[in-house]
């Protein structure tokens, strides 16, 4: 049994090795070296299990030749919605017969199938930020950065990404960027107005969000150096950046500076390269140059729907880390779009460098498990 147990954890140590190395020359645009394989997301799982080609027990980094893992990720900054804590209380506000209006963890008031809260876009009716006065009433108190609570298992999760780091996997420290913080205080279609009508409330909003970032991540700096930030920004739709390049630099970027800044001066390894990765839906083309006044050097996940292509960007910005750009809807289409996709995309990229493929966002739903594996085999070859 022990040697069985120690034969499976040298596997993994190995599998983990090889995640890392790939990791390693895809920060490092190494031409022609062997490309990391991951997916962006499998809400496809359900349809699979019902129909029998995966379990429960199923592994899928064995099943569809996914590498373990060559980063190792900081949180506690938010992803979608603001880091609130304490967040508010998950409670349903009324009975709509197929729906349920909820109040979700970010305060917003969403209506739901009733029973199925994942895997689809919800319908978002209300926002905890108005104005000012509502700020602080309801939100701005939760992003206290003194509050014990985001601290409580601090040297437990620290005690992780140090042996993470010491075994060579690059820390990544997540942060809700300013634009997708910002939409989950008022909204959508409210935040473009509120950007005219009170920006000394968006500026409120914003040195809040600096103001905790920074002493998460300096708490976070006394352990581990990063090797990158990962900004969740979403500010881009099918044509480009919902808001103009000068409202980018006047209420995001000034804060985005002084964190990076920040986060730099207090590297405990001053050598190693700290990158900076967008990840924005829509068409990000527009904005390539724009984030690059920050340090921006890495961006995802390059949506095919909107205008997207990472072949014709990784020409246009040769400079560029690049992770996603498959087309999702081809997966659902044929084996023969599948080999037109791989064939005209994978050769290039992978004589570059600088590049993880994977779907431009979740496998979707109308995706045959025969050519998600048809898919998967061909993606190996790289």
């Amino acid at each position: 049994m022990n040697k069985a147990n120690n034969s499976s954890i040298d596997r993994l140590k190995q599998k983990r090795n090889i995640g890392i190395a790939k990791m390693r020359d895809f920060y490092q645009m190494k031409p022609d070296a062997p490309i990391f394989q991951m997916e962006f997301g499998l809400p496809i799982l359900d349809r699979w299990k019902r129909e029998g080609h995966i379990n429960d027990s199923t592994d899928f980094y064995d099943l569809f030749g996914y590498d373990e893992p060559g980063t190792h990720s900081l949180g506690q900054l938010g992803w979608c919605e603001a880091p609130f804590s304490p967040s508010f209380d998950v409670e349903i506000l009324e009975d709509k017969g197929d729906y349920e209006l909820v109040r979700d963890i970010a305060g917003r008031h969403v209506l739901y199938f009733k029973g199925r809260r994942n895997g689809f876009m919800p319908e978002y009716l209300e926002h905890p930020v108005k104005d000012m006065k509502t700020w602080e009433e309801n939100c701005k108190w939760r992003l206290d950065p003194s509050d014990s609570r985001r601290y409580s298992d601090l040297n437990e999760r620290m005690k992780v990404a140090v042996e993470c780091a010491e075994s060579g996997m690059f820390i990544v420290q997540h942060i809700i960027g300013g634009y997708m913080y910002l939409r989950s205080l008022i909204g959508p279609v409210e935040l473009l107005y509120m950007f005219y009508d009170d920006p000394k409330l968006i500026h409120e909003c914003m040195r809040t969000w600096f103001e905790l970032a920074d002493e998460v991540t300096k708490r976070h700096q006394q352990y581990v150096t990063f090797d990158e930030i990962f900004l969740a920004e979403d500010i881009c739709y099918n044509h480009g950046p919902l808001i103009a390049p000068n409202m980018i630099r006047e209420f995001l970027f000034p804060y985005y500076q002084q964190l990076i800044s920040n986060v730099k001066k207090r590297q405990k390894d001053k050598s190693r390269k700290l990158h900076i990765q967008i990840d924005t839906d829509g068409n990000a083309v527009p904005v390539i140059d724009l984030y690059k006044e920050i340090g921006m050097d890495y961006m995802s996940p390059f949506e095919v729907a909107s205008g997207c292509d990472v072949v014709q960007i990784a020409k246009d910005y040769p400079e560029l880390l690049i992770r996603g750009g498959i087309d999702k809807r081809i997966l659902a289409s044929s084996k023969e779009a599948i080999d037109r996709e791989v064939d005209r995309i994978m050769p290039f990229m992978k004589k570059r460098g600088g590049y993880i493929p994977c779907c431009d966002h979740g496998v979707p739903e109308e995706t045959s498990f025969e050519n998600y594996m048809h898919y998967r085999k061909r993606m190996l070859e790289f």
